[in-house]
């Protein structure tokens, strides 16, 4: 009979592309596993999810607001609901075991899943463990993780570091640069700057290149902006009014923006970092600095130690990310060094490795 696994989390990008990297790698290793996964209604998961070929349940659940109280008094409510709804899922679906990647629906179906004897795993991406998957790392079978050093939050005994699971279509990725190039309607005799500000945008990144988009122009650079929902119609402005400048909210073709890419100016999110690692793209961070714990910042200053990328602060990205850009470009031998460095710190098996030990466990 075949197994059953349940993949719980989402909320961004970073938990979503590399749940579905290890679905298709169990996939690819056992083709007759069922997968469900559970996300958080009104979240990317319930769209990315299905587009990728995968059935996802969604369940009512939501964090906790810092920024405004008055917004969590339904969230004790929501929380009971979401163990119900779980609970409902478990019986219908009778997981083998469940995998949670973080994001808010993480923590109900792991606990269901653990007070119900389930093997239940975690894929940590960052380099500062959120709280929920600190709570629940003590019932966890596996923990996995991307980079070392996890053990001040996690038992020693469980952790297994596996890299971050790149998406499939990045890692294998043989796409020419002329033809990313042309998918972009840009043009092949100028250096292109990658703006990408993870899956939701990046509002000082954003402001800073609409503030110096004239600047990088006349350096001769052309552009591949991933707004997200911030500034998103003056970028779209400035690309209409500007050959040089392709803009959207959303990059679905990511293997192509990074095929065009020279330079790339980016958030330090843990799955953005395992890209740039992979694509060896010389990359200008701006951490978020409002990510748990600064863990982006952390992210980033890792590969800045190994003269592995350049690190902006946010609160200094209108001043001098533009700049740092246009130095970067014109610096060949720089970017070349970037690239060497970053090629040492690849992974590119790490979906691989958690399927295997997933599917080790539940034989």
């Amino acid at each position: 009979m075949s197994k059953r696994i349940i993949i719980a989390g989402g909320g961004t990008g970073g938990h979503i592309f590399p749940a579905i990297a290890i679905a298709n790698a169990i996939r690819l290793q056992q083709p007759d596993v069922e997968f469900l996964f559970v996300g958080a209604k009104g979240k990317m998961e319930m769209e990315r999810v299905p587009q990728a070929g995968f059935r996802i349940e969604g369940i009512d659940i939501a964090g906790l607001n810092r920024s405004s109280l008055i917004k969590n008094i339904g969230l004790p409510a929501k929380i009971i609901k979401s163990f119900f709804q779980v609970r409902k899922i478990f019986s219908e679906f009778h997981p083998d075991a469940v995998i949670g990647v973080g994001g808010y629906s993480t923590f109900p179906v792991l606990k269901h899943a653990q007070a119900k004897g389930i093997p239940t795993f975690i894929h940590e991406s960052n380099s500062f463990a959120g709280k929920a998957n600190k709570m629940l790392g003590k019932g966890a079978s596996k923990i996995f993780t991307g980079t070392d050093g996890m053990e001040k939050f996690f038992p020693a005994g469980k952790i297994m570091v596996t890299g971050n699971p790149v998406r499939k279509e990045i890692v294998e990725s043989k796409i020419d640069k002329n033809d990313a190039i042309n998918f972009f309607e840009l043009e092949h005799n100028k250096p292109t700057l990658l703006v990408v500000g993870g899956s939701l945008g990046a509002k000082s990144i954003n402001e800073a290149v609409l503030a110096g988009i004239d600047e990088l122009i006349k350096a001769g650079l052309q552009i591949i902006w991933q707004t997200g929902k911030s500034l998103a119609e003056e970028a779209a402005q400035k690309a209409a009014e500007h050959k040089e400048v392709w803009a959207n909210t959303f990059i679905s073709n990511m293997e192509m923006a990074y095929a065009a890419a020279d330079i790339v100016i980016a958030r330090a999110g843990a799955m953005t970092v395992a890209e740039i690692c992979v694509t060896n793209k010389p990359t200008i961070f701006v951490p978020y600095p409002f990510a748990a714990e600064d863990h982006q910042t952390v992210n980033a200053q890792q590969l800045v130690n190994k003269n592995a990328a350049l690190m902006v602060k946010d609160a200094d990205a209108k001043t001098k990310v533009v700049k740092m850009a246009i130095e970067l470009a014109a610096n060949a031998d720089k970017r070349n060094e970037i690239s060497h460095n970053l090629s040492q710190l690849a992974i590119t098996n790490a979906a691989e490795r958690v399927a295997t030990e997933v599917l080790k466990t539940i034989e």
